[in-house]
């Protein structure tokens, strides 16, 4: 275990167990929810104002470089415009966490994907207001 806090960037281990980006979201601007080949799932909801990123959250049930991975994505996002918030790439976010391991790379495109998805999800509802009063409340 040792290994572990040694192996790992300040960056990396802050995203890695940082916890208040950690919640569900009843009533979010834009939901996306992804979930990996290894099945891992994280839920990304997003609040927007003014096509403006306020706050991001998310749920996960992976493992602690999934956690790495989707508060990094949160992290990038967060007070950007949802234009701007597209152009985060895994790269982005493997690049920011300095020391993700390689075999957990995937852990990024699972973040990202959801991230994409939410989105999708708070174009649609900024385009369709009405749309979001039908939509799932989590």
């Amino acid at each position: 275990m040792n290994d572990f806090w040694n192996n790992h960037s300040d960056r990396y281990l802050e995203m890695a167990f940082r916890t208040g980006r950690c919640e569900i979201l009843t009533n979010p601007d834009g939901y996306g929810k992804n979930t990996g080949e290894c099945g891992d799932t994280i839920e990304m909801f997003l609040t927007v104002s003014n096509d403006r990123i306020e706050w991001v959250a998310f749920d996960t049930d992976g493992c602690v470089n999934t956690r790495a991975c989707a508060n990094t994505v949160a992290e990038l996002v967060e007070k950007k415009t949802l234009e701007d918030a597209w152009k985060i790439t895994t790269e982005d976010v493997v690049s920011y966490l300095e020391t993700l391991p390689e075999e957990s790379h995937h852990c990024a495109e699972l973040a990202v994907g959801a991230l994409y998805l939410a989105l999708t999800n708070a174009r649609i509802n900024i385009r369709d207001s009405w749309k979001k009063l039908y939509q799932k409340n989590f």
